[in-house]
């Protein structure tokens, strides 16, 4: 890992955790069989690729990083409560999760969808009320992830998903279901960064850029992974797509090919901020090592 990587990682993996758990802790739930599982899946869990990508594009727009703190935090609840229903026994019936039991799997699967529920208004209400930035700014980046994450976009994704489940679909149409089950929320969370410094429509598209060629990449090295590590290095199952026959990069395209594409959009990424010069740096390396990652 390159030291800028470290070093912001450092910086902001403390502020985003503190954050979270402050938000979700003064969110009023009204049972507390429901916090717990709300914070059990969102707290000390994950790479928190989502929420540093926009606080790092906040900076690299030239605002203040902390002023896209709500929004990182809102994207990270949308993103856990994906996870979480992604997990349950109707959709790909995985029983880890980051390393420990899925949300399902401690508290029942009743309670773990209510979790998921929980998480998504409350992203909206922590972006939506945390905010110090204009209102016209805030109601841009929240109607941004509202896109990102609907119908449109993850959602939207993932019922490609499950219709692909027992299929031979082409490159073309996993391209579209990743692009929104994985590369929507990642390209909001990039946008949203830029909005939080008021950026510039030719701001808003360099991270647009980024974001998808880095969407398309972390989706085929989780591919890789999914057959090339372990449930222990990853800490959620090996061989799902497998199990729940689903076509993925490395079925379509082989091994040593999906590795070339996934190069390939880092590359893309990469030159996409090369017009930032050092203001890109961070946002290079990290591409990069997203590329390299491991899990």
């Amino acid at each position: 890992m390159s030291d800028i990587v470290k070093e912001r990682q450092d910086e902001w993996l403390p502020e985003i955790e503190a954050a979270l758990d402050r938000y979700t802790a003064n969110c009023g739930s009204m049972h507390g069989l429901l916090l717990e599982a709300m914070r059990y899946s969102l707290l000390d869990a994950g790479k928190r690729i989502r929420p540093v990508l926009a606080l790092e594009f906040c900076r690299a727009a030239g605002g203040n990083p902390e002023d896209a703190m709500p929004f990182a935090c809102g994207v990270e609840m949308i993103h856990t409560y994906s996870l979480i229903h992604d997990d349950l026994p109707c959709m790909d019936n995985d029983d880890m999760r980051r390393g420990k039991p899925s949300c399902h799997v401690k508290f029942g699967e009743a309670n773990a969808l209510l979790a998921g529920d929980a998480l998504q208004p409350l992203a909206f209400e922590t972006m939506l009320s945390g905010s110090n930035l204009r209102p016209d700014l805030t109601v841009r980046a929240a109607c941004t992830l509202a896109h990102a994450c609907g119908a449109a976009g993850m959602v939207g994704g993932q019922m490609i998903d499950l219709e692909n489940e027992g299929k031979n679909v082409g490159i073309d149409r996993l391209r579209v279901m990743d692009s929104g089950k994985t590369g929507a929320i990642i390209k909001a969370a990039c946008v949203m960064g830029v909005i939080a410094a008021d950026g510039d429509d030719r701001m808003i598209d360099i991270a647009a850029r980024y974001a998808e060629n880095i969407g398309i990449a972390f989706q085929i090295t989780d591919d890789i992974l999914d057959v090339t590590s372990t449930a222990e290095v990853l800490g959620k199952p090996v061989e799902s797509d497998i199990g729940n026959a689903k076509s993925t990069y490395v079925s379509l395209l082989g091994l040593e090919k999906a590795r070339e594409e996934a190069a390939r959009h880092t590359a893309l990424a990469v030159e996409a901020v090369a017009p930032l010069g050092e203001k890109a740096e961070f946002l290079a390396r990290f591409a990069e090592m997203l590329a390299r990652r491991i899990k």
